[in-house]
C-alpha cells in the first residue's frame, strides 16, 4: 500500500487508558484512516519507544522523517493507577495467539487405563517375538556341516 508513491505517508501510534490505535494516511490528503484498533493492551512503564527504517535485503527504502512523541495526562482512579503499575510483561487481555492453543484436558481414567494395558500388550509381544528370534538363531549356529 505504500510502495513508490509520490507523498509522504504518515502514522500515528495511540495508547491511551488501555486502548492501542495506529491510524494512517497513506492517500496523502490528510485523512486519517483507521488500521487497527485493539482494547485491553496493558504495557508496562518504563520502556522506550524505537523506530527502525531497516526491511533487511534493502529492497524498500523506507525513510523515518520525524517522530513526535507526547505523553497525554489522563485522569485515573486510585485503583487504575495501582493495577497498571503492576504490569511488568506487554498484555493484550482476551487474545489470542497463534501458537497460543489452551492446554490439553487431563486423560480420563478409562483412556489412561487403555493406553497403559495396550502397552504392556505391545511390550509383552515384542519380548516374546525377541525371544523365538533369539532361539531360532540358537539353533542356526549349532547346525555344523561336517
Amino acid at each position: 500500500m505504500v510502495r513508490n508513491l509520490n507523498h509522504d505517508t504518515f502514522l500515528v501510534i495511540r495508547y491511551v487508558k488501555r486502548r492501542l490505535t495506529v491510524l494512517v494516511d497513506i492517500d496523502g490528503k490528510h485523512e486519517w484512516r483507521d488500521c487497527i484498533d485493539v482494547p485491553g493492551v496493558r504495557l508496562p512503564r518504563g520502556y522506550y519507544f524505537g523506530t527502525s527504517s531497516v526491511t533487511g535485503d534493502l529492497s524498500d527504502n523506507h525513510d523515518i522523517i520525524s517522530l513526535k512523541l507526547y505523553q497525554l495526562t489522563v485522569e485515573r482512579t486510585p485503583e487504575e493507577e495501582k493495577r497498571d503499575r503492576e504490569v511488568f510483561l506487554p498484555v493484550v487481555d482476551n487474545l489470542k495467539l497463534p501458537g497460543m492453543e489452551a492446554p490439553l484436558e487431563p486423560m480420563s481414567g478409562l483412556a489412561l487405563f487403555l493406553i497403559v494395558f495396550f502397552s504392556l500388550v505391545a511390550l509383552v509381544f515384542a519380548i516374546v517375538i525377541g525371544i523365538i528370534v533369539y532361539n531360532k538363531w540358537q539353533e542356526q549356529s549349532r547346525k555344523h556341516f561336517y
